[in-house]
């Protein structure tokens, strides 16, 4: 990570950003019941996947930061499949915002590997 002087710089934690306001987009329409179900847990990994690069790059070491990619990679998993039964259930209402995030999701997991596998 030579030269890069911050976690900010990251494209995997601008993509990580990214996701999280479309997924807060996506949920904002969400039937309230869901509020503390579903919708909760599903914005809570998406923040979880730029916060987990965040710190994994504060801690300053190879092996370390690979541990936070890995929980952040497992999290994009989560928000993947939650996505998928908030679908099945006719909870998104915009088909176009779903592919978007689903497609970004599938970007962020690749470039995940490729910055992981870098770091070994």
């Amino acid at each position: 990570m030579s030269g890069v002087k911050s976690y900010k710089e990251l494209l995997i934690w601008q993509k990580g950003i990214k996701l999280v306001l479309l997924v807060y987009k996506l949920t904002k329409h969400f039937p309230d019941d869901e509020k503390y179900a579903l919708t909760s847990q599903l914005k809570r990994a998406s923040v979880s996947i730029p916060s987990n690069i965040a710190e994994g790059f504060g801690r300053q070491t190879d092996k370390s930061f690979n541990h936070f990619l890995n929980i952040a990679r497992g999290s994009l998993n989560e928000i993947e499949t939650q996505l998928i039964i908030e679908k099945e259930l006719e909870f998104v209402n915009d088909d176009n915002l779903f592919n978007d995030i689903i497609f970004l999701i599938e970007e962020e997991v690749k470039m995940i590997n490729a910055f992981a596998r870098n770091l070994k």
